[in-house]
């Protein structure tokens, strides 16, 4: 009778971290090195268009996805698919705030192909980020 009570709970755990998925993230100094050093990288920003023109980092993939949870989302994220794919570039996500949007587009990006070692989140999103100074902001033009 033990035994069948330890089975489930075991089974329960290796069941828990089977399904719990894991991202990659690129720490706020990390990515800052990689602008700054000119590291090849495509930077796919969801943001929606009003954050985008306030603050985008240069050279962007605008693709006003955010939050990545209907078709027409994953529509605006499969228009820049031929950029992703045609090259072998480090992808940075930049949402919000690092959380759901930036999930949804990592695993839905995972799901069209792009290698899961190329796929980074940018951890805390936009908000998080704290060198304003690498950041474009269109609305002052």
């Amino acid at each position: 009778m033990k035994r069948l009570l330890i089975y489930p709970a075991l089974s329960l755990a290796l069941v828990s971290t089977a399904i719990a998925a894991s991202y990659n993230y690129v720490e706020p100094t990390v990515f800052k090195t990689w602008l700054e050093g000119s590291k090849p990288v495509k930077i796919v920003d969801i943001q929606v268009p009003e954050e985008f023109r306030k603050h985008h980092f240069k050279n962007s993939l605008e693709t006003n996805a955010y939050p990545v949870k209907s078709a027409e989302d994953k529509k605006k994220l499969d228009a820049v698919l031929p950029q992703l794919t045609a090259g072998r570039e480090d992808i940075v996500i930049v949402c919000p705030r690092g959380g759901g949007g930036a999930k949804n587009t990592y695993d839905h990006l995972k799901g069209k192909g792009i290698e899961e070692k190329r796929l980074f989140i940018l951890e805390d999103g936009m908000q998080g980020w704290p060198f304003k100074q690498l950041t474009l902001d269109d609305t002052k033009k």
